[in-house]
């Protein structure tokens, strides 16, 4: 009966005092009222454009599209079911957050738009965004920002106020990031470049190069030729001696491929107002040190009937300075599309998003006292809620007034296509591929291997996401083993557990209906079965989600090393703006990127994101002291607490080896986003039980 009460009737508008748990597509991001250029595609229920299932809310439709939903006029309307909101403490800690981020926003932007600033002209500038940097300001930029005065409102002017009374800086400026605070210069090199890919805050989608050109899976006959244009004549001066076969064989390269993601959408993104971009791909070589370094990157724009591709290749210390700005500005292309994809799929897909529709089967299916949702309950705490913040705030469509909404849109160089950009990039989401072992083997960053650690045997042994999150896998895949086997003993359990088989139905053949029909998802008839499944549940709410988010504002909290708008093309000699980059370099390279008004804004949300709550619940902690009155399950707990407490002095010294050179870097920055505790605040570490942020 009450499973019955929690499934609703899946008719008419949910109310804040309801209980109901089901599901929808994304008809919610746009606003088509307002006129058709907010009108946003939805996401889910078609082939061209998969995505998993959100919680339903029942909103009125649109009078101009009748399958879409109404926006809300504030977030805190949207609803949730009651259980999902966020706790008192919780809501306190999130409301300071938002309010000193707004305070950011406000202070800073009403002091670019009095002067008129368009754009940064100099580091300085850049750096007085800053605590702890100079107060010196240039009054050197120019343009007046109409599109970011549209979008401020004057009434909440008056939060600056007490920060200007007290004279209190932080609630003015940015904390200075992590990336930026031992070595101001180290950020730019090609080392920390590379090294980011495998220690950084997106070290998800490197992958091993096994064949080379590199290829094309697009229509050659729209996009072109399938092979890449970089060949062995770019990247063989680069390889330590090797030749190509030789570096291949030795399992020596790696790429960032983005190239057929972006390039059906680069004439799109490219005719929006101040945005250009490019497909990309960037090739690294593991050195024989150990270390990655980048050997070339390849820009592509499409071009009539196909492409048009330029290839960048490292430009050595003793080339002249325009040859070293070329090379900033191909890499930091390469990082524009590497920060849209880690932000919309990266982060919000394979976490946010692919979790809501298991929370709503769990609560549907599972009773409460049913084993499984004793053991994952704390891993689906506040998501519901967070994600319906996301759509209102973040995700959906950027109108009129920042205030209310559209940040992704307006902060990213693919701007209203964002979000069709991660639905296409989930057309490759598999179930078994989610868990950290079964991403490692799909991007060949490992291969089986029965007498390694693991049973994987990583092919850049310092891979420091990679070491330490097989760490915690483990704990977490023994903890799960150690309490289904006390309630499941033999496969035959698995098999009769009804609530189990629908559970497990539901969140495929619903949660993610789009991905039915297709390979990956285990059978659920054995326990080994099971234990695959809620390991990967645990893994992408707790660990998955701590690396990928939290260190955001460390790494990205200084824009001009992750920028996340591009707004000019790499000029081509004999060209008017070639000549304007000759003439200084720098300031094209500012110009070229998020203006003032996008990277605070940008800012003000990703400090909000890498922030703890006060009263973060971390893995291996339970908040409810009576969770269970069972000894064996009690037992393996504390088990499972011991080894995190381990992993945390593992990792400690593994960043204390200097023999693991890609742990610390030119910038010092130390991997620690899977340490398993943390302090609240921004700290770049910590593992959160559950996506709660």
């Amino acid at each position: 009966m009450e499973l019955k009460v929690l499934q609703g009737d899946g008719e008419g508008e949910r109310k804040w005092v309801d209980r109901i748990y089901d599901y929808d597509v994304y008809n919610d991001l746009g606003a088509p009222d307002h006129g058709p250029e907010y009108a946003r595609t939805t996401l889910g229920g078609s082939k061209e454009f998969p995505y998993p299932r959100r919680c339903r809310t029942g909103r009125k439709r649109n009078e101009s599209d009748k399958f879409t939903e109404k926006p809300v006029s504030i977030p805190e309307l949207i609803y949730v079911p009651r259980d999902e909101i966020f706790d008192h403490i919780k809501t306190q800690n999130f409301a300071a957050d938002s309010i000193k981020a707004i305070s950011h926003l406000i202070s800073r932007t009403v002091e670019y738009i009095s002067k008129g600033k368009d754009q940064f002209n100099t580091m300085e500038e850049v750096y007085s965004l800053y605590v702890n940097s100079s107060d010196s300001e240039s009054h050197s930029m120019r343009s007046d920002d109409n599109h970011l005065k549209r979008k401020l409102t004057s009434g909440i002017f008056s939060l600056l106020a007490n920060g200007k009374k007290t004279g209190n800086p932080s609630l003015l400026k940015f904390p200075l990031p992590l990336i930026v605070q031992k070595n101001k210069d180290a950020w730019s090199t090609d080392a920390e470049f590379a090294r980011q890919t495998i220690a950084g805050m997106h070290p998800f989608t490197i992958q091993r190069v096994k064949v080379f050109p590199l290829e094309s899976k697009l229509d050659p006959k729209v996009y072109g030729p399938p092979p890449s244009s970089i060949n062995s004549h770019h990247i063989e001066p680069y390889l330590e001696g090797m030749t190509v076969s030789e570096a291949l064989k030795e399992n020596r390269l790696y790429v960032l491929d983005y190239h057929d993601a972006f390039l059906p959408y680069i004439q799109k993104i490219n005719a929006l107002t101040d945005r250009k971009a490019y497909a990309s791909r960037s090739m690294f070589l593991l050195t024989k040190e150990g270390t990655l370094t980048p050997v070339a990157i390849e820009l592509s724009l499409p071009k009539g009937t196909g492409r048009e591709d330029r290839v960048f290749v490292p430009p050595g210390n003793t080339s002249e300075k325009h040859q070293q700005s070329l090379w900033k500005l191909a890499k930091i292309h390469a990082i524009l599309n590497d920060t849209a994809v880690h932000q919309t799929y990266s982060h919000f897909v394979r976490t946010h998003s692919s979790i809501e529709p298991i929370i709503i089967a769990s609560h549907r299916q599972l009773s409460a006292m049913h084993p499984l949702m004793v053991l994952l309950l704390p891993h689906f705490k506040d998501t519901l809620n967070i994600n319906a913040l996301a759509r209102k705030v973040l995700l959906n469509a950027e109108v009129k007034n920042i205030l209310r909404g559209g940040i992704i849109e307006y902060t990213f160089s693919s701007g209203r296509y964002s979000l069709e950009l991660s639905s296409i990039l989930y057309k490759d989401w598999r179930f078994d591929e989610q868990g950290l072992p079964g991403d490692l083997l799909k991007r060949g960053m490992a291969v089986r291997d029965a007498n390694a650690k693991y049973g994987l045997r990583l092919l850049i042994e310092d891979y420091p996401y990679a070491v330490d999150g097989l760490e915690v896998w483990d704990s977490i895949e023994t903890w799960v083993t150690d309490f289904i086997r006390i309630f499941y003993i033999r496969d035959e359990d698995v098999i009769q557990d009804k609530e189990l088989r629908t559970w497990w139905k539901e969140i495929r053949e619903k949660g993610h209906g789009d991905k039915k029909d297709e390979p990956g998802w285990p059978s659920m008839d054995r326990i080994e079965d099971l234990v695959l499944v809620v390991t990967t549940i645990i893994w992408l709410a707790s660990a998955h989600h701590a690396a990928v988010n939290f260190g955001q504002y460390p790494f990205a909290g200084f824009m001009p090393y992750r920028p996340t708008v591009g707004r000019k093309l790499i000029p081509t000699p004999n060209s008017p703006e070639y000549e304007s980059f000759l003439k200084d370099p720098d300031a094209f390279l500012l110009s070229s990127i998020s203006s003032p008004a996008q990277t605070i804004v940008g800012l003000s949300i990703i400090e909000v994101l890498s922030t703890h709550a006060s009263n973060e619940e971390y893995l291996g902690q339970r908040s409810d002291t009576q969770w269970t009155n069972n000894p064996q399950v009690m037992r393996a707990f504390e088990k499972f607490q011991e080894k995190l407490f381990k992993i945390g002095q593992h990792i400690e010294q593994r960043n204390n080896d200097p023999l693991l050179k890609n742990r610390y870097g030119e910038v010092q920055v130390p991997y620690t986003l899977l340490l398993p505790t943390s302090k609240g605040g921004i700290t770049n570490m910590g593992i959160p039980n559950s996506t709660s942020i």
